[in-house]
């Protein structure tokens, strides 16, 4: 196997991360990818050669603005905020210059504070992190529906009012697991669910049923806020 397939392959994991919260959609991201490859830059490294390909397919289709924000300020927020790209490197992708970058990403930060509140359910069973992630909802705009430290308390708290978002732990310890939590969920109701884990890469195998939306473990509020709003708002964008 050749280095530029090795590469490839470990840029992968970070392609799909990226079209999934673009899209909204497992399915739709993971299909997105699929089309960049033969569009990659070949001046690029393989990563941002996807970032590359990916943004230009759904610049393609220039409908696809969600409310509040733009398409490349959705964009660049994604590749600074959760794929953790420089401004620099985000400007090279979507082939602006780094001036252009900047008053772009100043224009979403200020306008992402703008949009609607939905209801958030928290699913996290450290309550130090619990209560961490309630107030960065909470800064964002959003309203807390509950808090579910087990895997039958977030079913149960799911069920008794519907919520706008859900947002989940991986790994909830002897409460259970926060992917077998929103399972059980999404069999009655389908909302959009964001997943926190200090191991994203191991969620995006394309293998089976993965989250569309993840967060790294630390996260910070920038990569919360433009989650929480990929994942309302993602789902209302029609996808090519």
């Amino acid at each position: 196997m050749s280095a530029t397939q090795q590469e490839l392959i470990a840029a992968l994991p970070y392609a799909r991360r990226f079209a999934r919260a673009l899209t909204g959609s497992q399915g739709e991201g993971d299909g997105l990818v699929g089309r960049a490859i033969p569009r990659m830059p070949q001046d690029l490294p393989p990563r941002l050669g996807f970032y590359a390909a990916i943004t230009q397919l759904m610049r393609d289709h220039p409908q696809r603005d969600a409310p509040g924000l733009t398409l490349v300020q959705r964009q660049l927020l994604l590749l600074t905020a959760l794929e953790e790209v420089t401004l620099a490197d985000a400007a090279r992708v979507l082939d602006m210059t780094p001036d252009q970058a900047a008053e772009e990403v100043r224009q979403a930060r200020h306008d992402l504070r703008q949009v609607a509140a939905t209801d958030i359910l928290i699913i996290e069973d450290e309550p130090v992190i619990a209560m961490d992630l309630q107030m960065l909802v909470q800064g964002c705009g959003h309203r807390v529906a509950g808090v579910a430290m087990t895997e039958r308390e977030a079913v149960r708290l799911a069920h008794e009012r519907p919520v706008g978002l859900i947002l989940a732990d991986v790994n909830l310890g002897r409460g259970g697991s926060g992917i077998s939590a929103v399972r059980t969920i999404m069999e009655s109701t389908i909302t959009p669910v964001i997943f926190v884990t200090a191991y994203p890469e191991l969620l995006l195998t394309a293998e089976g049923i993965e989250p569309a939306f993840i967060v790294r473990k630390p996260f910070d509020p920038l990569s919360l806020a433009i989650a929480t709003y990929q994942a309302v708002h993602a789902g209302r964008v029609p996808i090519p």
